[in-house]
This record gives structure tokens, sequence and C-alpha cells, in this order.
């Protein structure tokens, strides 16, 4: 499920605020500075800090290769 644009323009980390990168086919929302993601569940994103996921070395790189690979914007310009 795609979330709308709208929403996207909007979100940010609840936890420093900065922007996030939108995977859809993965539902889930990253944040590259902090290097947690956040799920989307029936298309409603789990902006809660202590759901997130801390992610590791090698998959930080796979998911900023992508967004490089791929030109993904991040959900608001900082």
């Amino acid at each position: 499920m795609t979330l709308d644009a709208r929403l996207l323009e909007i979100l940010a980390c609840p936890s420093d605020k900065g922007p996030l990168y939108y995977f859809e086919d993965e539902e889930s929302l990253y944040n590259p500075r902090l290097k947690r993601r956040y799920r989307i569940d029936d298309g409603i994103p789990v902006m809660l800090i202590d759901q997130a996921e801390t992610v590791e070395g090698s998959e930080h790189s796979r998911l900023m290769d992508r967004v490089a690979e791929e030109s993904i914007p991040p959900t608001f310009e900082s």
C-alpha cells in the first residue's frame, strides 16, 4: 500500500525530527542518521521510537545504496 504523498511530505523521525526515506516495497521508513527503521502496518506508519528497529552496518549500506540507485527522495528537505 502506497502512503499518501501529502503524508510523506510531513513525516519526520520522532527522535531527531529529520527527514526519512520511504521504501514502499519494504513497508518501512528509514532514518540514516540514527540507523533506525520504522515499519508501516496496513498503510499506517508506526512512528514510535521504542518500536523502531536499529539497523546494522550492512543493512544500512544496502538501504543507502537503494536510495542512491533509485533516487529515492527524503520525505522533506531539511
